[in-house]
């Protein structure tokens, strides 16, 4: 039986507010991408500690990942996992072009099998080159940086480049292969946040 985590916004808020310092002294991000669902939550409540005085708010953009893992049953799909795109940024579009030469952060809830996380980074930099080329605009550097509020403990499926695991990574919590509820998934609000009273009351 795997052992379910209840978490409230509370505590999501207090998340976010604890990694804003690291975030912008670190990472100096001018543009962050909400992986949906689980990312846009945290990603405004982030902007909001991100934001320094005088300056504008940090704009948000979004993109969709559905994860299908592969039983085996299927010969023709390989072992592990599959991503699917639900939404993405239009190559055509200022989206696209807005990326390049900025420090982007891509927020998500949980790095989990990590598979979501590698299939974003590694699409978006190969979008960004693609853009790059087409505007001729190769010398600006675009930096990608990562953060979820949860990173399970775990052996991971997907790998992430060598240039964000080294200072461009921040899990505001470290758990064990645990199912983590997040308020946003919950149908009833009440019970989800009484059901995370008693684990603390239980911890202590």
């Amino acid at each position: 039986m795997i052992e379910k985590v209840y978490v409230t916004y509370n505590q999501v808020h207090k998340l976010c507010q604890a990694s804003a310092e690291r975030i912008l002294n670190d990472f100096q991000p001018n543009l962050m991408i909400a992986i949906g669902g689980g990312g846009y939550v945290p990603a405004r409540i982030l902007r909001s500690f991100l934001k320094k005085p005088g300056n504008p708010n940090i704009p948000i953009q979004a993109i969709g990942l559905s994860l299908y893992e592969s039983l085996g049953t299927d010969p023709i799909e390989l072992p592990g996992t599959k991503v699917t795109r639900t939404q993405w940024l239009d190559l055509s579009s200022l989206e696209m072009a807005n990326l390049i030469g900025k420090n982007v952060l891509i927020v998500d809830e949980v790095d989990d099998t990590r598979t979501t996380l590698e299939y974003a980074v590694k699409e978006l930099e190969k979008d960004v080159l693609q853009a790059q080329k087409k505007l001729g605009r190769e010398g600006e550097k675009t930096t990608f940086s990562i953060f979820v509020l949860h990173n399970k403990d775990k052996t991971k499926k997907g790998v992430l480049p060598q240039h964000v695991m080294d200072g461009k990574y921040l899990a505001a919590r470290t758990v064990g292969d645990v199912w983590i509820c997040y308020p946003w998934e919950a149908v009833d609000i009440d019970a989800h946040d009484r059901l995370s009273k008693e684990q603390e009351v239980q911890r202590k």
